[in-house]
């Protein structure tokens, strides 16, 4: 339902507003996931040169385990790279304050249990 002239007019208004106050807009920047996961998107890129740098050391150093730790590392970094680009890439709304989500593809962001449950739900009616 669109909003009238007068509800528009206030909207602008209030998002004005808004957007003057710095403290508001460090609470709401504070709470984005975007903001976190391009630190952490950075973190593991760090991490993952100091792992190649550990491998290429390990192997030329004829130090086979600290190869096999810089390789380690270097996993590891992708696997939290990754992980921190999918939550930076959710549509999660979360309030200012609190820890208020609401997931708009349940579909993706389901728990395990959840899935379960659907997938018994849709089971075959047979006999086992």
């Amino acid at each position: 339902m669109p909003l009238s002239e007068h509800e528009q007019r206030l909207f602008e208004q209030i998002e004005r507003s808004l957007a003057e106050d710095p403290k508001f807009a460090s609470a709401v920047r504070a709470s984005d996931p975007r903001f976190h996961a391009r630190r952490r998107i950075l973190a593991a890129a760090v991490l993952l040169l100091g792992g190649l740098g550990l491998l290429i050391y390990g192997v030329m150093g004829n130090t086979p385990l600290l190869g096999v730790a810089g390789f380690v590392v270097m996993l590891g970094a992708v696997a939290f790279g990754m992980q921190s680009y999918r939550r930076g890439q959710s549509t999660d709304l979360r309030s200012v304050g609190g820890t208020a989500t609401r997931r708009t593809r349940s579909g993706r962001r389901s728990s395990f249990i959840d899935r379960l449950e659907d997938r018994w739900r849709r089971r075959p009616e047979g006999d086992l």
